[in-house]
């Protein structure tokens, strides 16, 4: 083999390395954006489970007023987020300080925490908030792929000459803070 075609195969394999690299990073890219719609999906969940969570406190609560209110714009600004994970978190964060109050206050009226409505949304809301926990796992975990893939040498040239991104992990809270029992 002559010099020519011994630099015509290092380059050509090269080349099918390098978009070998760049397919995985689109590939990843992409199940990052996948598993952030699984997100928003559940977080819509959310928001629609809400309001009837606030009517059926507001039936039992009447003077309790300022925090139904707190909760329904809460509710609104997180449902008219629409930044970044990290800035959609910062919401979902509000969205749920507010709930955590909602259902704290519940505790105070006997009636309200029999009521069948009231123990039907505090399961679903329960429900949903482990599918946005799980949901979020998986997005986290793929945002760990994908950022570790543009970092990481030598795909990190390929992320860098395509503009690929790291992607940001999105943390929230949950709803409902598992308490240790005590012993």
């Amino acid at each position: 083999m002559t010099g020519g075609a011994v630099a015509a195969v290092v380059a050509g394999v090269a080349l099918l390395y390098a978009i070998s690299m760049y397919n995985t990073l689109i590939r990843t890219r992409q199940h990052v954006r996948e598993s952030w719609s699984d997100i928003d999906a559940e977080l819509k969940r959310r928001y629609d489970l809400v309001p009837n969570l606030v009517e059926t406190v507001r039936g039992y609560a009447q003077h309790e007023e300022a925090l139904l209110r707190a909760v329904a714009e809460a509710r609104a600004r997180a449902m008219g987020s629409e930044g970044s994970p990290a800035d959609q978190a910062g919401d979902e964060n509000r969205l749920i300080g507010a709930l955590r109050q909602l259902l704290a206050v519940s505790e105070a009226y006997p009636d309200l925490k029999a009521n069948t409505s009231f123990l039907e949304l505090q399961k679903e809301l329960s429900n949903t908030e482990d599918r946005i926990q799980a949901a979020r796992r998986l997005y986290n975990a793929n945002v760990r792929a994908l950022n570790t893939r543009v970092h990481v040498f030598p795909s990190n040239i390929v992320a860098s000459m395509f503009a690929i991104r790291e992607a940001t992990f999105f943390e929230i809270e949950s709803i409902v803070r598992e308490e240790l029992p005590t012993v």
